[in-house]
């Protein structure tokens, strides 16, 4: 789909800054009717937080630009498979669809380790949409920790 390349490519872009701020460069955007709502990055060692993960940030802003916690409607794109933490607050947020970049075979809890976001026993499902600019995504990660260990 077109315009999940258009907006990956802006989650993308939030990742880059991400990495250029020392942080693991994971990037997020919320879009509901072909609009970009709120992008975010990773901001754990900036806020000194262990869940300023993009996508908890992310919900946070969306929710305050819609007036409501209930994000009906909008679809998430960020640039790695969500961990347990986010995929549980994608859930909550009735988000209506997920779409990611890289899977996370360490953490990834929508399709990886955990199927959070389609578990049958939960209130709420969404459409999940994994390898969306998969290679770029992964390459970024890739290339940060590996300048990390240099």
């Amino acid at each position: 789909m077109a315009d999940d390349l258009k907006f990956m490519a802006e989650a993308l872009k939030q990742a880059e800054e991400a990495g250029m701020a020392g942080e693991v460069p994971i990037g997020a955007g919320i879009v509901k009717d072909n609009q970009i709502l709120a992008a975010e990055r990773n901001r754990r060692e900036e806020l000194n937080d262990a869940t300023a993960h993009a996508e908890i940030l992310l919900t946070r802003q969306a929710g305050k630009h819609l007036g409501g916690w209930r994000l009906s409607g909008c679809t998430m794109y960020v640039t790695l498979e969500p961990c347990p933490m986010c995929a549980g607050a994608i859930v909550l947020a009735r988000l209506q669809r997920l779409v990611f970049g890289a899977p996370d075979p360490k953490t990834g809890a929508v399709i990886s380790l955990y199927n959070i976001g389609r578990d049958p026993r939960l209130n709420h499902r969404l459409k999940v949409s994994g390898g969306v600019m998969q290679d770029q995504c992964a390459a970024l990660l890739r290339d940060f920790f590996r300048q990390r260990r240099d």
